[in-house]
């Protein structure tokens, strides 16, 4: 059985949904519990995991293509193929490390067509309220600083963001998701489906590349 999301039911940070009430706490359980529920072909189960990981997906293809119809786009192609693949799904590996390498496969195969858009420190140029901007923004920033500090600590930002934006797509995606994801090494072998050592040359080098970039800000 491959399970199909319906038209209807677009996924992205459009919309949320909740779980009806039922007999099953679908919140207390595991990714991997929700996951065999969801290949009985119960409803709630599905929506549970679009829950869960519709935002985080978001976020990471946001971060990758920075253009927000795009994103909604391939989040939602990325969902399609989660839930049809739902069968090839392997419980002992961690569910987060599946569904992120589908988006970023997904993503990637859009970043060869196409290179991002200029990155925003305060998320996507087109989020609709704060939530989406959160959601697809890369650095956090302090509310509680003095506005001449607020000002630099944005300024800041947008320079480490634009030198982000500026790596080759595979060094961007292993400093995403090492640096702002907080994934271990190993997981991002597995998301990116690269060797161990290929993931530590990407983040090195990245981290040389950015150095250079940013030179010009060391006092």
């Amino acid at each position: 059985m491959k399970p199909g999301l319906p038209p209807e039911r677009r996924v992205g940070p459009r919309n949320t949904w909740c779980a009806p009430p039922g007999d099953v706490d679908y919140k207390t359980l595991t990714d991997q519990e929700v996951v065999a529920r969801a290949r009985e072909g119960r409803d709630a189960a599905y929506r549970e995991l679009i829950g869960r990981y519709e935002r985080p997906v978001f976020s990471l293809i946001y971060r990758l293509v920075r253009n927000r119809e795009q994103a909604e786009d391939l989040s939602q192609e990325t969902f399609i193929k989660v839930l049809n693949a739902l069968d090839r799904y392997d419980p002992s590996y961690k569910f987060s490390s599946w569904i992120f390498k589908i988006a970023h496969n997904t993503a990637l195969d859009r970043l060869r067509k196409k290179e991002p858009e200029t990155l925003s420190l305060d998320g996507s140029p087109h989020a609709r309220d704060a939530a989406e901007a959160q959601a697809s923004s890369l650095t956090a920033v302090a509310t509680d600083e003095d506005p001449e500090s607020f000002t630099a600590s944005r300024e800041l930002g947008r320079e480490i963001e634009a030198a982000i934006g500026a790596l080759r797509p595979e060094y961007r995606t292993a400093i995403l998701l090492w640096h702002v994801e907080g994934r271990a090494y190993d997981e991002i072998a597995e998301i990116m489906g690269i060797p161990l050592g290929t993931v530590k040359t990407y983040i090195h080098r990245a981290r040389n590349e950015l150095r250079r970039r940013l030179a010009h800000l060391r006092v």
